[in-house]
């Protein structure tokens, strides 16, 4: 197969070290998706590539919250083809990026070798630019607490932990009930072989982003509930517009944190530090949250994981938010 012959590239998106995103379309259909184009020059570059397509490629088209992968292709040179778990003519391109995943040398070195995801295009962009380019809207935070924390009770469910939860991998699709949001880029996740609990099932190499990470996370020690942690950031971050820039990109993003000085800490490390601290919820406006919305964040952010909610507890404690509905009067 000849992905130049099937999509067409219409422009870049978005870049970073994993690779390059471009907005495309199918051309026999004139549909429009993501691609995401992956170099895998490196075993690290492979490993993400097939965390990634293993854990969508597990989940495929069950959730409207979670990105839809239409299919991955494997380049090598000039030669184009999909890999696929469920047919035997893919296994030899799977064995050859295992096989480079050991830091085996299997292909000619001047042959580049790029894996391509296509996915459904989400025409609103980020979460992170979304919300920040509109006034804060309470039934809108609402809505986006509710499909994200539905949306990880799903990965949670089927054992996938996605490790690396932020606004700027949850992406907005439009459509005729208002927003939907997307759980994407799962370079980072996980998934728990066998029927171990989700909660249970420790991992030891400490990944994310720093302001999104749980205080265990930190440690090297941790459990599906970092994910939760890093929900309860996002959470606290959209519903009070709390932002900082980024030292790398000096982009502006949704994410709380401590103050130490004229230093930014992510707020697990603080915790780490002091487990004691006592987090302001609200920072900025006490009118800002109803106080079961501020219970809630206290025991999505507990610095002990133990006392934290899971993401079925989360999952229905959600729809029991008063936020953004009218209360009745007395």
């Amino acid at each position: 197969m000849a992905a130049e012959a099937k999509y067409s590239i219409v422009r870049e998106v978005g870049r970073g070290s994993y690779g390059v995103v471009y907005e495309a379309v199918v051309r026999q259909t004139r549909n429009k998706v993501a691609v995401k184009r992956m170099h895998c020059n490196v075993p690290e570059n492979v490993e993400l590539a097939l965390q990634e397509f293993w854990a969508l490629q597990s989940v495929q088209s069950q959730h409207e919250n979670v990105i839809q992968l239409e299919e991955c292709v494997l380049q090598s040179g000039q030669v184009f083809q999909p890999i696929s778990r469920q047919y035997r003519k893919s296994d030899s391109h799977l064995l050859l990026i295992e096989t480079c995943l050991k830091g085996r040398r299997c292909m000619d070195p001047k042959s580049a070798c790029f894996v391509w995801f296509v996915m459904e295009f989400c025409d609103g962009g980020n979460m992170n630019d979304f919300l920040l380019s509109r006034t804060p809207d309470s039934q809108l935070n609402n809505s986006f607490m509710q499909q994200l924390s539905s949306a990880v009770a799903f990965l949670h469910r089927n054992q996938i932990v996605h490790r690396d939860l932020k606004s700027d991998n949850i992406l907005i699709s439009h459509s005729p009930g208002g927003p939907l949001v997307k759980v994407a880029d799962f370079g980072l996740s996980k998934i728990c072989q066998g029927k171990v609990n989700v909660n249970q099932h420790c991992f030891s190499s400490a990944c994310g982003s720093n302001f999104y990470m749980a205080p265990e996370v930190w440690e090297g020690r941790y459990t599906a509930k970092a994910d939760i942690f890093a929900l309860g950031i996002i959470f606290w971050a959209m519903v009070e517009r709390i932002t900082f820039r980024d030292g790398d990109s000096e982009k502006e993003l949704l994410g709380t944190y401590i103050c130490q000085g004229k230093q930014l800490i992510p707020l697990g490390e603080a915790l780490l530090e002091n487990p004691n601290m006592e987090l302001q919820i609200p920072l900025k406006n006490k009118k800002s949250m109803p106080d079961d919305l501020c219970r809630l964040l206290h025991d999505m952010l507990t610095f002990n994981p133990k006392e934290r909610l899971d993401a079925f507890q989360l999952e229905i404690r959600i729809r029991r938010i008063s936020y953004g509905k009218k209360r009745q009067r007395s």
